[in-house]
């Protein structure tokens, strides 16, 4: 059901670019997508990358080419704002590490919860943020965090997070604990460790932490987000440097974001953040 409604956005999409462009009578027929007017890797086609595991709330079921999960449903509206249908859009594998290292790509796009940063855009092109979060502490019933209410109280126990990611930059500068913060390949490692009692708090974005205390940890306790000025996340889609996609890409996202797609699909995928208070 969501791949057809997909497709036939894609075409209203479509249908919607021919009818307001301009008339040049000299010319041959409108290019589109899916007849090579845009420089993607194989013509017609819009190569996606995500990691494998994805994991929920971005993904649902680990298969992005379903649609469902909010990165996932982001993905295929963008390409339907550029004029692919659904079926014109391939997924490829791709690690974090593969996703933001320098060097030619193997996709078009890649959406992996990737943190614009001046740093990163050296090597990369981003689209406008499709997504804008803050990060959160996560712990265990009966851990020697789990009566934390405080920044102050996070200082003395063991805090893990995924390297290369805000969330570790933001463990080390608002937490500041005492004992070095533990980095992690990624979330499945951050989940492990916290489970078998190798770290006593990880820190994630917050809809990953939300997810996890209510889906995937036996006695998982949010304790809260970290201040804003730890820095939060803003999420945009990666593509090779210098892409030529890159400024069709970001008037995408950014009509998505105006017309409220974005918005809905936030709601649709993404938890409420209630009963998730500041630590100070």
């Amino acid at each position: 059901m969501r791949t057809a409604r997909l497709t036939a956005l894609a075409a209203v999409a479509a249908l919607a670019l021919a009818a307001c462009a301009p008339v040049d009578e000299t010319a041959g027929p409108a290019a589109t997508a899916t007849d090579g007017a845009l420089p993607t890797l194989t013509d017609g086609v819009l190569t996606v990358a995500t990691s494998n595991p994805a994991y929920e709330p971005w993904v649902v079921g680990d298969d992005p080419s379903s649609g469902e999960g909010f990165e996932a449903a982001v993905a295929y509206a963008v390409a339907a704002e550029l004029g692919f249908a659904a079926e014109d859009v391939t997924w490829v594998e791709a690690s974090f590490d593969q996703i933001i290292a320098p060097g030619a790509k193997s996709f078009d796009i890649a959406v992996n919860q990737v943190s614009i940063s001046p740093e990163r855009a050296e090597n990369l092109d981003f689209s406008s943020p499709y997504y804008e979060t803050t990060q959160a502490v996560v712990t265990l019933e009966g851990s020697p965090a789990a009566d934390a209410t405080s920044l102050a109280d996070l200082a003395e126990v063991r805090i893990g997070a995924m390297v290369g990611t805000t969330s570790l930059t933001a463990a080390q500068d608002a937490i500041d604990p005492s004992t070095a913060v533990s980095a992690f390949n990624d979330n499945d490692q951050v989940k492990q460790a916290l489970t078998s009692g190798l770290v006593d708090a990880v820190v994630v974005d917050l809809p990953t932490a939300l997810y996890i205390t209510a889906a995937e940890l036996d006695g998982g306790v949010l304790l809260g987000q970290l201040p804003d000025s730890a820095g939060g996340d803003t999420f945009g889609l990666v593509l090779d440097q210098g892409s030529a996609l890159t400024p069709a890409v970001t008037a995408a996202v950014d009509a998505l974001r105006e017309d409220g797609t974005l918005a809905a699909l936030e709601q649709e995928w993404l938890t409420d953040a209630a009963g998730a208070p500041v630590l100070e």
